[in-house]
């Protein structure tokens, strides 16, 4: 245990130190020039170029594009470090930051998840900004080897996906970072047809006003009253009929959403996967596990290349982390877990760096692992040949009683009362946003409550290694003619942990119900996505069917596994009324509570690796 302790002390204290000394001043190998970059329908685009001052030797080009601004602005404004990590600044590259299509800087005019003019009839997209982006730097950036190389987290993850499809030919690299690639089954806003709140209310708030000029200013947003977002969306915001009331009318987008609450062609026209075929770079798409926002788009970028262009070499990481968290911090811990090491600095030096420089560069030997995966639970990096790895589908019933087997047992069902204007807290802690401990917080509390059923395993007396996607089978019914439901898969801890932690961030998790992965369904949509069907008070089950993200974790010996399933998820998801109509057009007086109903048979079905 002593070299344990003092393993673990190495790894974070050294970490530290490295991220610390990483850091050299920009300016003092670089020049910075500014200049606007026309595309092909006359609009122009800010771009900000630093170049090395040593001109006795070519440099590759590395692309990012972005709506967050490009800032600082002006030519002798510099940022603190030119990411993605200090290695590239010391190795030579040429950095392009470009502020994309209606944001900050630029010209034209700004589209969310801007349409693939191949299904909006326009003579421009994200793909082809990209295209006329690069061929203009390869043409005229002095001292490029006329090799590029494209990066971006989160929206610029997105513009990246977008930028590697019908790719310039110099294009020999792409790197899509937590990209978002569909805003309605998954990723950030919308999971299952169910919006997730405060995650949208406080970004677009800002992000979602119009611009109307060139600025190199963040619009201001929102005030919140206080850090209660409980209480907040509960009773002053109350349902989403009046969320744009408190934007006052300013975020178009809203109207967006509200106009379009089931999968039309509006969202479909911005769902990506179909678009990613033929794809020539060489593709590196990262993604944390405990991403609270583009989780989903990282796993279905790598999965939907694979499936539609098995040709390219394309290759994924997944790490402990949080939204950018790989590019942002240690990554030695989140929330009350501890993952033993600077996991950041591992991916930034030993994967991402390493990408860039064969590809771009020529130097090193190619990486030709296919994923490369962080295991949570045990806190080691794994490597397959490919994602999910192969397993064997093991089944565990959600049995009357509240009891969690591998045979199913029993007969009737387990019920609960669901009353939305009572809703179930997502975590205990108080906050506003959406917080990303959530991700990885004890749900003990939830299971105290009546509203909540907790099904628990029995004790392991071994390890349990679960890989890949996890099946969600439920058989429901309700006295109401619409609900939610929320299934929380939650790695227990055994009782009387010993506190042996160096980091005192964490706190000891004797008896936590940690969660490692849920997500939530709207009933209505059981069938499609695309077309409501309410429930039918009095009938017989009917069945929810839907898969929960993918993990990659180790439920260690003498742990258990649980699970949680509920009908609210409050402030995180909005809350349905319980009645089939438009969410959008629902208000405090339609919330209704009622009976739900968890049937014999309902079951998840886990990917085990090695049972």
């Amino acid at each position: 245990m002593k070299f344990i302790k003092l393993t673990l002390l190495f790894h974070l204290v050294f970490g530290i130190q490295l991220l610390q000394a990483q850091f050299i001043k920009p300016d003092s190998l670089y020049t910075k020039t500014e200049t606007m970059i026309p595309m092909r329908d006359g609009t122009r685009l800010f771009t900000a170029i630093y170049a090395p001052k040593d001109k006795s030797r070519n440099y590759p080009i590395l692309l990012n594009r972005t709506p967050y601004g490009v800032g600082p602005y002006g030519e002798n404004q510099f940022p603190r470090y030119l990411r993605p990590s200090d290695a590239f600044a010391q190795s030579g590259y040429i950095f392009v930051f470009q502020d994309v299509r209606g944001k900050f800087m630029s010209e034209g005019e700004f589209e969310n998840m801007r349409p693939m003019k191949s299904v909006s009839n326009a003579k421009i997209d994200e793909s082809t900004d990209t295209w006329d982006c690069i061929d203009w730097c390869i043409k005229n950036i002095p001292n490029n080897n006329g090799k590029v190389g494209q990066w971006g987290i989160s929206y610029p993850g997105f513009y990246t996906a977008v930028g590697m499809i019908n790719a310039h030919p110099a294009l020999k690299a792409s790197s899509p970072q937590a990209p978002i690639v569909d805003w309605y089954t998954g990723d950030d806003f919308h999971h299952n047809g169910v919006l997730f709140v405060p995650h949208f209310f406080g970004f677009f708030s800002s992000f979602g006003q119009a611009r109307p000029s060139p600025t190199k200013d963040w619009a201001k947003g929102f005030q919140f009253p206080g850090k209660d977002g409980y209480d907040f969306y509960l009773n002053q915001v109350k349902s989403m009929k009046y969320v744009d009331s408190f934007y006052q009318g300013k975020i178009a987008f809203w109207k967006d959403i509200s106009a379009h609450e089931t999968y039309d062609s509006f969202w479909k026209n911005r769902n990506l996967r179909p678009h990613l075929k033929q794809i020539k770079p060489a593709i590196l798409t990262v993604g944390g596990w405990f991403d609270a926002e583009n989780l989903y788009g990282a796993l279905q970028v790598h999965k939907t290349i694979e499936g539609q262009s098995p040709k390219t070499n394309n290759r994924l990481v997944m790490g402990p982390w949080y939204h950018g968290g790989w590019n942002r911090a240690l990554g030695s811990h989140l929330g009350n877990m501890n993952f033993g090491s600077a996991t950041s600095r591992y991916y930034q030096d030993s994967i991402e760096f390493p990408f860039f420089e064969y590809h771009l560069k020529g130097k090193g030997k190619e990486n030709k692992t296919k994923a490369t995966v962080f295991e949570t639970g045990s806190n080691q990096w794994k490597t397959y040949a490919q994602w999910p790895p192969k397993s064997q589908s093991i089944s565990y019933y959600l049995n009357p009683g509240a009891q969690l087997s591998q045979t199913q047992q029993g007969q009737g069902f387990d019920s609960y009362w669901s009353d939305p204007t009572k809703p179930v807290p997502y975590m205990e802690e108080i906050d506003n946003g959406m917080s990303r401990e959530y991700m990885v917080s004890n749900q003990k509390f939830a299971s105290r409550r009546p509203d909540v059923l907790c099904y628990q395993g029995q004790v392991l007396e071994n390890d349990l290694l679960v890989s890949g996607p996890i099946e969600v089978e439920l058989w429901v019914s309700a006295d109401v003619s619409d609900a939610d439901f929320v299934v929380k898969v939650l790695d227990q801890q055994p009782e009387n942990m010993p506190n042996d932690t160096l980091d005192k961030r964490v706190v000891n998790n004797s008896g936590a119900q940690l969660l490692i992965r849920g997500d939530i369904f709207r009933a209505k949509y059981r069938n499609s996505l695309e077309q409501a069907e309410p429930l039918t008070p009095g009938k017989e089950p009917v069945k929810i069917h839907f898969h929960l993200n993918d993990i990659n974790h180790r439920f260690l010996k003498g742990h258990r596994l649980v699970i949680q399933v509920q009908s609210t998820w409050f402030p995180l998801a909005e809350r349905n009324p319980q009645q089939f109509m438009n969410i959008f057009e629902a208000t405090e007086k339609d919330f209704v509570p009622g009976f739900i109903r968890i049937h014999q048979g309902s079951k998840i079905v886990l990917p085990v690796v090695n049972p």
